[in-house]
């Protein structure tokens, strides 16, 4: 059956809500209204039921939403019921804060390798095997990884991403300050901080 197609910025909302009900069952809430799910998440209540609506009928009428039961849907839909493997590739200054990051495991990632041209200056006080880039393409095959977190410099980026490509990467969130080509069944999250800053300065001035 193919895949359900639904925009990503409805993809975007979906953790939104995730992370929203996972605050909500932590403060032991079993039921939440869609006004008060929206305002937690930060979006309007016809948008949130829009989004939902994508993937069937929740919640009651007069009640709102069962948190338990759509936490649990919301994992299955983003695909987090089990860990998955995740590489890293650029294990300098950025690289190495993000494998130390203790947050992926928690929502469902596990970052089991990083790849860095210079190993040994990179190995040190990091949990995670740092290996040299000719293992990558081995390591995704073997282990049948699909996601890869990039922060190596701009002028080698598509070069990198061309090799995790090849070897069967289809989604990689990328720290590299560069527009990266990639077939249409590869899907890139571009994150550049200095533009991020660049727009926050806007509102400041």
């Amino acid at each position: 059956m193919s895949k359900l197609v639904i925009p990503r910025k409805t993809v975007y909302r979906l953790s939104l809500y995730y992370r929203a009900l996972q605050r909500l069952r932590g403060n032991r809430v079993e039921t939440v209204s869609s006004a008060a799910l929206s305002k937690a998440a930060g979006v309007k209540p016809t948008q949130l039921r829009k989004d939902l609506a994508y993937f069937g009928h929740f919640g009651t009428r007069g009640l709102g939403y069962n948190v338990p039961a759509l936490s649990a849907k919301l994992t299955d839909v983003l695909g987090t019921t089990q860990l998955q493997p995740v590489i890293l590739v650029g294990a300098g200054h950025l690289g190495s804060a993000l494998l130390r990051y203790p947050g992926f495991a928690k929502e469902g990632f596990e970052v089991i390798a990083a790849f860095d041209a210079d190993v040994e200056a990179k190995r040190r006080g990091i949990g995670v095997p740092v290996l040299p880039m000719g293992k990558m393409a081995e390591v995704v095959r073997d282990r049948h990884v699909k996601m890869a977190i990039l922060a190596v410099p701009a002028v080698v980026a598509q070069e990198v991403v061309n090799e995790l490509v090849a070897a069967g990467v289809l989604a990689i969130l990328n720290f590299a300050p560069l527009m990266l080509q990639v077939p249409d069944n590869v899907v890139v999250n571009s994150v550049d901080l200095a533009i991020e800053l660049e727009n926050l300065s806007y509102f400041i001035q």
